[in-house]
């Protein structure tokens, strides 16, 4: 039976992919109230979400997961229906340099969500309910030449950012093992698309080709990644979140094998088209540099099971995905000059006031 929320309580919703996903979601269930629960660290942007401003059905609160009192008064005071958690931090390279805020957030914060979660579930104020959690292909480890991650994978995360995150997966696991919580889990692949923070490789890459600064590359830009746009896997989890049984675990991909260089190259030469510059000028900036501490060597994801169990495949090619991906830049370099100066992180003040709404 497809399981139809009321109201969502959606977790790091001003991040990239929460606030497509709310985009997506609100777009597909314009009578689903949506909570949007973010601390707003750096990587938070209420910009990504300036469209909703003044819809009824959406709401932003400034908060920590980490704030039990918060969590339950959120949950009880609009009957949420749902949890959908992406709030975590999630960047591989400051999980290098500073691990603790990366436990802190990714499996302290899981679990005050959890627990809040569960005792309101049990409180049965809500006829049902599920807790979706986002993670990520990372918790699988590093893959050789072949084969492909599969739910059955065991867990061999070799970064700061990724054992956070395989920590926060058993904990969902063993909240819906120990108390019966209707709880969902789901790992996707590399995302791209519009409002991705800059940090990143193709947002870092489309800023720096339109700006002409160095290029970095870690190590011998061999390795590689499956690429999924953030639209398709907006879609995904609102597949999962209605029609998946409880306990289930499904990987998202975008069935797109790249290595770091050929994207790197494909990145400057569609630059370069439209940019009208000489074919090549933009791969003259690319700068090898020293590989990073326990960089996997490839994660190829098998979605299978996705499209077997509830019917969803991904509905952007590559092609197309980086195409609009650098147009959508092209078009909003606002957006991008403002994270980069840290100017978007007025914004907050200048519409909310700085407290909690």
């Amino acid at each position: 039976m497809t399981f139809i929320p009321t109201a969502l309580l959606v977790t790091g919703g001003a991040g990239f992919i929460g606030s497509n996903f709310i985009h997506s979601f609100i777009d597909n269930n314009p009578e689903c109230m949506i909570i949007n629960l973010d601390c707003l660290t750096y990587a938070g942007n209420l910009k990504n979400l300036t469209a909703l401003e003044g819809n009824p059905k959406y709401r932003f609160v400034k908060g920590d997961i980490g704030d039990a009192t918060l969590v339950a008064r959120l949950l009880a005071d609009h009957r949420i229906d749902a949890v959908v958690h992406f709030a975590a931090e999630s960047h591989v390279d400051r999980s290098i340099t500073g691990p603790e805020i990366f436990v802190r957030t990714n499996v302290l914060g899981t679990q005050i969500l959890l627990e809040e979660s569960r005792k309101y579930w049990q409180s049965g104020v809500v006829a049902d309910f599920r807790y979706l959690q986002i993670s990520t292909d990372e918790v699988y480890g590093s893959l050789g030449d072949t084969g492909y991650f599969t739910e059955e994978t065991p867990l061999a995360a070799n970064s700061p950012y990724s054992a956070s995150k395989a920590g926060a997966d058993l904990l969902v696991r063993a909240y819906h093992e120990t108390f019966g919580m209707p709880t969902l889990n789901t790992r996707c692949s590399n995302n791209y698309g519009p409002y991705h923070f800059p940090e990143k490789l193709i947002p870092l890459l489309i800023h720096n080709v339109i700006n002409k600064q160095p290029l970095p590359v870690y190590g011998d830009g061999l390795n590689i990644r499956d690429w999924l746009h953030v639209r398709d896997h907006a879609m995904a989890i609102e597949t999962v979140l209605k029609n998946a049984n409880p306990g289930s675990i499904y990987n998202i991909g975008g069935n797109n094998e790249w290595k770091n260089i050929d994207i790197v190259n494909l990145v400057c030469d569609l630059l370069d088209a439209r940019l009208g510059r000489p074919v090549g000028e933009s791969r003259a900036l690319i700068t090898f540099v020293k590989d990073r501490p326990g960089h996997d060597r490839r994660y190829a994801i098998d979605a299978s099971r996705l499209k077997a169990d509830l019917g969803w495949s991904p509905a952007y090619t590559f092609e197309q995905g980086i195409a609009e991906t650098i147009d959508w830049y092209l078009a909003n370099q606002d957006w991008t000059a403002e994270v980069a100066s840290g100017a978007y992180r007025e914004y907050y003040q200048n519409q909310y006031g700085g407290g909690v709404a």
